[in-house]
Parts: structure tokens; C-alpha cells; sequence
């Protein structure tokens, strides 16, 4: 219900279209009766058919409604799973292990599917009971106590027995996978067993793990008859009472078309209604519990804004990296390697480097997104990491840009000027503002983006780290951006760069590959790094311009010349090969 609870909207349109469906139950019993009273037993016979198709055109318009019940359950049932994906990914992102993929893909897809299938069938009963109901009351009032007591006994028994069959249900697959898990160990290491005698001590492990899924199993079975029974109190039984009442019933008033419109409510609406709601909640919803038990489990609000669980730096700093070596596998090359690195509050940095060269891994460890092989990595405050894909997901442009803010979200406009800032606000205001429903297969990559910055720059975090979260906008919109949040107060930036320019506005570019690690203003850097130079296409000449008036191409007749020799410091002086783009060069040189 805390899941459903926020999207009242959708519930209402449901609320609305189920409407038709109970109309459709009420013409099935109340029709039946007046064709039979009124028409064919008075021998009345185009009154009774007049009835029947009554009864045929609610048929009618409980099936358009049906249809339309459809969508609006997807309305409610799509939002739920992506707040369950944002759960998932936060509690993997602070504590991985090696169930998140899992409760990322099948089991938020179980609880999807669990949950639209239990909405549908809660939903079909409710609105079969209450179209049932009103209509054996107004077919003869006496009928209603005979067929409502032994139904509300029957669902109260089916309600009191869903709790505990849900935790049996859950301590069975608890067991189930113990169970499992014993067995794998066993039969992976039999021949270490046999050799090491242990074959009684491992045999009397795995059976007291089949005990124990075999007494699961039978406290589930015996909350199981339970629910049969509920079953058979509230169908069965309530239309034996039924029948057994017919002759007192006909003698207080009650017509023989309102008989057998009440068994017609009973056994066409009521009772399988009842037994679908029964069969859905005892077996589906004690699944839908489990899982959600599981995916819920870590109780925090999503979002991508975390705390800091790795000590504090210096007051000034907002993350520091001491002696950080990170490798993916114990015999991969680092791709950090005892890396020291300090971004003050209100810093600036950009760290650039060839693709593959571990730029995106750097700022997943400074986020905390993963923990270093080595040394250790200190954040002063809360951050938000943007990565190139920007999540965007189906709810209302509001709700996308303050879900990293959800205990103090800012003001209508608060968010518009966080719009602003970045270059967002133009879509927003083409989008329809604020409330605007928010569909992410009907945006571009690069508006995808632009919604992702002003989530991240209305999120309450002095840490922002922009994973080529600009690639897929233009040069001018990047640059507004980044500016943007170089300006906020107290901010500090760490920006991959993808573009030189990001580089060049950078207070401090951090270098990653050739030689190791290189750091510097942009322009130390092309003075002092000729792989830097390489990476940004850029020569001193070039960049700085020429004192002396040299052309900075030299003309052609020089052995091996591709015409991309540039001339750089005094005559005579030569570079490494990787800072000039010609490959012929003589002597590596």
C-alpha cells in the first residue's frame, strides 16, 4: 500500500471505469429476476426479452470498462516497479552483493506482474460484491443477510489466514534455499569429503536442512487448509444455506425471479470472484509479500543522494583520495594505481583522458558507487553522480526532478530556476511544466540529460560528479551546464571530460594514461605534457600562438614529413613520436 498509496490518481481513474463493471454485475441478477417475474411467468414475453437485453447491453459496457481498467492498472503498476528499480539500485550501490542483479531483473519483474494480476483480481471482487449486493437488495432485502453472513465469515476466515501463510511461505523458501546451498557445497566437494572421513558430519548438515524444509513445508500446508476451508464457507456453504432457505424465503416475499437472480449473483459473480481473489492472494500475493519483503528490505527512500559510511576529510575538502589502487579482478592491471587526489569544496576538476583508461571508474570510486583493492576515499558531505545514460522515468516532470531531494523538496520556483540554470527550461516549458506527464521513450538522449542536470542541481549535494552527462548536448548547451554548477555556492565539480573545453574551464584537469597520472591548470598542461597536447589536438604554438611569427606547419621536404610537424621550443630540440601524429618519424623521434 505504500507503494500504491502515492499514485491515487490512477486509482481514481480505476475506481471510475470499475463503475461499469458493477453496473454489469447488478443488470445480471436484477434483469434475470424482472424478465422472469415481470415478463415471461406473466406471460409477458417481450418484456422479459426487453429485460434480457438490458442485461446484454450492461454486458457491453462492463467490457469497454474492462478494457479501460487495463490501462489504468498499467498507470498504477508501471510507477510501482520503477520505485522499486530506484530501490534496488540504491541498496545495491551502498551494500552490492551478488542477489542485485537478480532482485534487479526477476524479482522487480515478479513483484510487477504479481501485483497488476493482484490488483485485478481485488479489484473484480470488490466491484462484483458491491454490484451483487446492491442488487439482491433491492430484489428483496431478506436475501441479504441469507447470502452476505456465511460470504463474510468465509472472506474474514481467508483474511485472518494471510499474514501467517505469507511468513510460512517465506520461511519455506528461506529453507528451500538453505537447503540448496547445503546440497551445492556437498556434492562440489564429495571427493575432499570421502578423503577428509567428514561423510556423517556433511550427511547430518544436509538432513537437518531437509528437516527443516519438511516442517516448513507441512505449518504451510496447514495454514493451506485454512484457506480451503474459507473457500468452502464463503462459496459453497453460502449457496447450500441458500437453497436450504428457499421455501422460507418464497413464503416472506420473495419472488421466484428474485430466487433465481440471487443464484445467479451467487454462482455466476460472487463465488468466482471470491475464489479468484482467494486463489490470487493466498498463493501470488504471499509471493508478492516475499518479494517485496526482499526488495523493500533496506527501507530507505530512492534516490541517488548518499551519505558518507567512509569517514570525513579535511573541513575544506569535500573527497580525498589516499593511496586509491582499484583493479577489476585479482589479476587485472590496475586501472587506479595509488592514486592521492584532494577536491576542495568549491573545486573544479576535469579529468580526461583515452577511452578505456579508467576516467568513469575514477569517479564511480570517488561517489562510492566502488570500493578501492587499496587506500581509501573520504567524503565530507553528500553527493550525486550523473553517468552518461540519464535515468529518466515515467511519472510527472515534477516528481522526476526532485526525487534526490524527497524530505525537503524545493518550490515550484526553486526548480524552474534549477531548470534555468542548466539550459533545462525550455523543454520543461515544452513539455507542458511541471505537472506535465513524463514519458522517457518520447525524449531524446541529449533532453534525457538536460532532465537528469536539473535533478542533480536541485539535489541537496555539495559533491556533483558529471560522467560525460553532457555528451549528447551541443557544445554551447555543455558548456552552460558545467558553468552552472562551477557557480553554485559551495559546489564542488568533478567533470569526465569527453570535449577539450571542458578541460579548458576547469579550474584543474587530472591526466589519465601515457606516462601515469598528470595534473595541472589546462594551459601548464599543454605546455608541460605532450601526451596532454596529443589528447586535446592542440600544440603550444597553436594553443598560445607564436612569439616569433613560425608558421607553425613546417613546408614539405623534410624525410618522413606529413606535414604535421610543429615546432616547439629551441632549434634542435625533439619530442617521443605519440606528440606529433606522424608515425614515420626516423628513430622513434
Amino acid at each position: 500500500m505504500r507503494l500504491v498509496r502515492p499514485r491515487w490518481r490512477a486509482l481514481l481513474r480505476l475506481a471510475a471505469w470499475s463503475a461499469l463493471e458493477a453496473g454489469e454485475t447488478f443488470l445480471l441478477g436484477y434483469a434475470l429476476a424482472r424478465a422472469l417475474d415481470r415478463g415471461f411467468l406473466a406471460g409477458h414475453t417481450d418484456v422479459g426479452l426487453g429485460w434480457l437485453a438490458l442485461a446484454a447491453l450492461g454486458v457491453l459496457a462492463g467490457s469497454f470498462g474492462t478494457g479501460r481498467v487495463h490501462l489504468a492498472v498499467a498507470a498504477l503498476v508501471e510507477p510501482v516497479r520503477d520505485d522499486l528499480v530506484r530501490r534496488v539500485v540504491r541498496r545495491a550501490l551502498r551494500a552490492p552483493d551478488g542477489a542485485a542483479v537478480s532482485r534487479l531483473t526477476h524479482q522487480v519483474e515478479i513483484a510487477r506482474d504479481t501485483l497488476a494480476g493482484l490488483v485485478m483480481v481485488s479489484r473484480t471482487f470488490v466491484v462484483t460484491a458491491i454490484g451483487a449486493l446492491i442488487g439482491l437488495f433491492s430484489l428483496a432485502p431478506v436475501l441479504l443477510p441469507v447470502v452476505a453472513l456465511p460470504l463474510a465469515a468465509g472472506l474474514a476466515l481467508f483474511v485472518a489466514t494471510l499474514r501467517p501463510l505469507a511468513r510460512r511461505q517465506e520461511v519455506f523458501l528461506a529453507a528451500d534455499e538453505a537447503l540448496a546451498a547445503e546440497l551445492g557445497l556437498a556434492v562440489g566437494g564429495l571427493r575432499d569429503i570421502t578423503a577428509a572421513g567428514a561423510q556423517d558430519r556433511v550427511g547430518g548438515d544436509v538432513r537437518e536442512r531437509i528437516d527443516a524444509e519438511f516442517h516448513a513445508s507441512r505449518a504451510l500446508a496447514r495454514w493451506g487448509v485454512l484457506r480451503t476451508l474459507a473457500a468452502g464457507i464463503g462459496g459453497r456453504l453460502t449457496v447450500v444455506l441458500l437453497l436450504a432457505a428457499a421455501p422460507w424465503l418464497l413464503d416472506h416475499g420473495v419472488t421466484p425471479g428474485a430466487f433465481v437472480g440471487a443464484l445467479a449473483y451467487l454462482t455466476q459473480s460472487l463465488i468466482p470472484a471470491l475464489q479468484s481473489l482467494m486463489q490470487g492472494l493466498g498463493t501470488s500475493g504471499a509471493r508478492l509479500f516475499v518479494v517485496l519483503r526482499r526488495l523493500t528490505a533496506d527501507g530507505g527512500v530512492p534516490g541517488e543522494v548518499a551519505a558518507d559510511p567512509s569517514g570525513a576529510p579535511g573541513p575544506d575538502e569535500a573527497v580525498r583520495l589516499r593511496d586509491v589502487t582499484f583493479a577489476y579482478g585479482p589479476g587485472a592491471a590496475p586501472v587506479v594505481d595509488h592514486l592521492d587526489l584532494t577536491v576542495p569544496h568549491g573545486g573544479h576538476l576535469a579529468v580526461v583522458g583515452p577511452s578505456g583508461i579508467g576516467k568513469s571508474t575514477l569517479a564511480e570510486l570517488m561517489a562510492g558507487v566502488r570500493v578501492p583493492d587499496r587506500g581509501e576515499v573520504l567524503r565530507g558531505c553528500a553527493r550525486v553522480l550523473v553517468p552518461q545514460q540519464a535515468y529518466v522515468f515515467t511519472d510527472t516532470v515534477r516528481t522526476n526532478l526532485t526525487y534526490l531531494c524527497p524530505d525537503d523538496p524545493p518550490g515550484d520556483e526553486d526548480l524552474l530556476d534549477c531548470c534555468t540554470a542548466v539550459g533545462a527550461r525550455e523543454l520543461v516549458d515544452r513539455l507542458g511544466g511541471l505537472d506535465a506527464a513524463l514519458s522517457p521513450s518520447e525524449l531524446s538522449a541529449g533532453e534525457r540529460q538536460l532532465i537528469a542536470l536539473a535533478r542533480a542541481y536541485a539535489a541537496p549535494a555539495p559533491l556533483v560528479l558529471l560522467d560525460e552527462a553532457t555528451c549528447h548536448l551541443d557544445p554551447a548547451a555543455e558548456a552552460r551546464a558545467e558553468r552552472a554548477f562551477a557557480k553554485r555556492p559551495g559546489t564542488a565539480l568533478v567533470v569526465v571530460a569527453h570535449r577539450t573545453g571542458s578541460a579548458g574551464r576547469a579550474r584543474q584537469v587530472l591526466v589519465l594514461g601515457g606516462d601515469g597520472v598528470e595534473r595541472g591548470t589546462h594551459e601548464e598542461l599543454l605546455q608541460q605534457s605532450a601526451f596532454y597536447r596529443e589528447l586535446t589536438g592542440l600544440h603550444p604554438s597553436l594553443a598560445l600562438g607564436d612569439a616569433d611569427g613560425v608558421h607553425a606547419v613546417a613546408g614539405a621536404g623534410l624525410t618522413g614529413d606529413r606535414r604535421h610537424v610543429v615546432p616547439h621550443g629551441p632549434v634542435g630540440q625533439m619530442e617521443a613520436v605519440r606528440d606529433v601524429r606522424d608515425r614515420g618519424a626516423l628513430g622513434g623521434e
